[in-house]
């Protein structure tokens, strides 16, 4: 804890520095204070999804050798320095692979390929990272000045329609699977697809039932605002959305709906808001809107992968999202307390999976960003602290108690 908090009071300055200046109708850069920065490293910081495991993917790094967090990464939005300057305590790591490979066959061996990036990294940095298998875990790591580090599954095409290795997942450490991605299983519609279900079938409402039972939380990002609510009307422990924001705000499907953030309040779950540009302002969710159909269009297109990437990366680089602020991402957070209560909203950046950041939270070193902001718009430490890390907690804590059931 004294290493956080040293390294935390030395990077204050870099923390309020350096920002892009206001555009015009934009509200003002946000600088951090001494009172913010204390709260903060006296706070547990649980963010709820991370992709720094798909990038060693993506570096054809599986082994985790060439890419060194322990150095400055400026190309991704993670790194030990700066997760130290962000003061982040605990962090759901995403075993995200896409889902696509469903239909290739390959889900579950690249998903298992996602597990061992984590526990390799977190291995190989071992004063830094700390594996949690429990809430009680996460608060001894974090005492001890380490970030705790769960794993989540980000999509049930990586369980293959199996029950037994959602079972095998659970006990390699993975705490949350996102129930769906981009497309539609089986079992569940997807918030990205044409609806197909309306809902889960007989084996979703297995699948749910078996993570209460486990005691592994149930994610509804990524998955279609009717099976959401078919969600909460089966699940016996609380359930998260691990990245998603305030469809009210912003309507994108991948936000949660007013009604269904009642629901999740009744449920005693917690809505973790995502950072992504293309899902915090009104014309970042119209643009973005188009991705998907976009990007099923080029995958056919270029049936070669590489052919796809370069044509994919030139479709981005011509459709630029117009890049939200600090105090979008923090009007989502008011809003989810006003529709739901300050215990069920917490922060799911999506760091490393998004290509647009809002200005001022460019990274895991600007959190202590969005402490200063809640405290300018006079919110009370307690609620702060609930809104950083405790809630996720709580929910946590609250499925490992279901399980004991």
């Amino acid at each position: 804890m004294q290493r956080v908090s040293l390294l935390l009071s030395i990077v204050m300055a870099s923390i309020a520095g350096a920002d892009e200046p206001p555009k015009r109708g934009q509200r003002g850069i946000v600088r951090v204070t001494d009172e913010a920065l204390k709260l903060h490293r006296d706070a547990l910081v649980f963010d709820g999804h991370n992709d720094l495991p798909y990038q060693f993917r993506e570096g054809k790094d599986l082994f985790v050798r060439r890419i060194d967090i322990a150095r400055p990464q400026p190309k991704l939005h993670t790194d030990i320095a700066r997760l130290r300057q962000g003061g982040v305590g605990a962090q759901f790591w995403s075993a995200y692979v896409a889902a696509g490979t469903a239909k290739t066959g390959t889900a579950v061996r690249q998903t298992l390929e996602q597990i061992d990036v984590i526990h390799r990294f977190v291995k190989k940095y071992p004063d830094t990272f700390e594996m949690a298998s429990t809430a009680d875990d996460v608060v001894r790591i974090r005492k001890h000045g380490k970030i705790a580090s769960l794993i989540g599954v980000e999509g049930g095409h990586s369980i293959d329609n199996s029950l037994g290795v959602l079972r095998t997942y659970y006990q390699l450490g993975v705490r949350y699977m996102t129930l769906t991605h981009s497309d539609n299983l089986d079992w569940a519609d997807s918030a990205t697809d044409a609806p197909r279900l309306k809902g889960l079938t007989p084996f979703g409402e297995e699948v749910v039932a078996e993570m209460n039972r486990l005691g592994m939380l149930v994610d509804i990002s990524h998955i279609s605002a009717d099976t959401m609510r078919h969600v909460l009307r089966v699940a016996k422990a609380p359930v998260i959305a691990s990245h998603s924001s305030a469809f009210a705000l912003a309507d994108h499907p991948r936000n949660v709906p007013d009604d269904v953030l009642k629901l999740v309040a009744a449920n005693g779950g917690v809505v973790m808001v995502n950072f992504y540009s293309g899902f915090i302002t009104p014309e970042g969710a119209r643009r973005s809107r188009e991705l998907v159909p976009a990007y099923r269009a080029m995958k056919k297109r270029y049936p070669n992968e590489e052919e796809f990437k370069t044509a994919w990366a030139q479709w981005k680089k011509e459709h630029p999202l117009p890049r939200g602020t600090i105090h979008d991402v923090v009007d989502h957070i008011e809003h989810i307390i006003k529709v739901a209560g300050v215990d069920h909203v917490g922060l799911g950046s999506d760091y490393d999976g998004i290509n647009a950041t809002p200005v001022q939270l460019d990274d895991v070193s600007t959190y202590p960003r969005i402490t200063q902001e809640l405290l300018n718009r006079g919110h009370r430490p307690e609620a702060i602290r609930k809104v950083l890390g405790l809630n996720v907690l709580r929910a946590l804590r609250a499925a490992e108690r279901v399980r004991g059931e």
